[in-house]
């Protein structure tokens, strides 16, 4: 599993915007991303995500640990 991995990330259509808005909880407060196409929105959050990863590895800082998972109740009845 990469590092980016374990973040929580999803895109979600916002009616008053009306536009698709990329979310990484726990990395990023609010909207990371956004466009019409949710595959493309999800495509760009995704490399945002690794990006950061990445940027915060080469520097030495450390990430936080993942918090938000949705699917936690989920992985834990598939395992």
């Amino acid at each position: 599993m990469k590092a980016a991995d374990r973040y929580h990330h999803f895109v979600r259509w916002s009616e008053e915007d009306q536009i698709y808005i990329g979310y990484c909880p726990d990395l990023y407060v609010g909207g990371v991303c956004h466009g019409s196409n949710d595959e493309q929105v999800y495509a760009e959050l995704c490399g945002i995500l690794r990006d950061e990863v990445a940027h915060c590895q080469e520097q030495g800082k450390a990430l936080p640990a993942p918090s938000v998972r949705i699917t936690r109740d989920v992985e834990l009845v598939s395992a």
